[in-house]
């Protein structure tokens, strides 16, 4: 039993995470932080779950690092460097936790995704919203580097180096339209059908072989930054060879032969 999170597995294969502190706009809390590091430790070793839905509960998807929700426990600027980073690299921690997943996460946002929201966003594999969602992060208007928990690293590979400057050094909030535009989100659903937009194209994806899968999902993170295409088809051409003679891609074979 969790405090700040639901798992419901809303189609097979798919295992639904929502982010449950609504009256906070979902914010991370201390509590939160150890239950998704334990929700996705447990997600990663169990096969039954093929991709993840990522959500939030309420009129928002997350507001970003709830510091009142950390008590005494927040490291002031008066405390020692190393205490600081400590409590930053476990804040910078949590997008990767999604990141490093062998299931594809697909990300719904509904409503503002902000800050630390904003950057477990853009760690999932896939990326959608609803018409009301909102997107950036403040952290430079009120005099906090504007880079923070990867955000310098992905966004300027999901939307470009200019785009991301613009946000990023701004703060200012992008809208569902924008978004879409640019290439931040692949969808944009109506607010009322996004969690189940997300969902069918979750079970679209459990329905393919595991295998084939995560190893997509892992050649689409190391060619990012290939340094050139010879390295990323190196890699391909492993991965083919690889899934070519597992049991999952002779049963697709086998079934695709029998329609023709």
């Amino acid at each position: 039993m969790t405090e700040t999170l639901t798992v419901e597995r809303p189609a097979d294969g798919v295992a639904l995470l929502t982010l449950a502190r609504p009256d906070r706009l979902n914010a991370i809390d201390h509590v939160m932080v150890a239950e998704l590091q334990a929700t996705c430790a447990a997600f990663a070793t169990d096969d039954s779950v093929r991709a993840v839905v990522l959500t939030g509960a309420g009129r928002g998807f997350c507001a970003g690092i709830d510091l009142r929700g950390f008590g005494p426990g927040v490291p002031g600027p008066e405390a020692p460097a190393l205490e600081r980073m400590r409590f930053q690299e476990t804040m910078a921690g949590l997008p990767g936790l999604l990141r490093d997943l062998p299931q594809p996460v697909i990300a719904a946002a509904n409503g503002p995704a902000v800050g630390g929201g904003f950057a477990l966003f853009l760690a999932s594999d896939i990326r959608v919203c609803g018409a009301s969602a909102r997107f950036g992060n403040a952290a430079i208007r009120i005099g906090l580097s504007g880079a923070e928990m990867g955000m310098s690293y992905h966004l300027p590979r999901i939307v470009g180096t200019s785009v991301a400057a613009e946000w990023m050094l701004t703060g200012r909030m992008v809208d569902a339209n924008e978004a879409m535009r640019t290439g931040l989100v692949s969808t944009v659903f109506a607010d009322a059908d996004l969690v189940t937009g997300a969902v069918a194209m979750a079970s679209e994806i459990a329905e393919l072989s595991p295998v084939a899968v995560r190893m997509t999902k892992r050649a689409l993170q190391v060619n990012t930054d290939a340094l050139g295409v010879d390295a990323a088809m190196e890699l391909e051409n492993r991965n083919q060879v690889i899934t070519h003679a597992s049991s999952e891609a002779a049963e697709a074979r086998a079934a695709w032969e029998s329609k023709q």
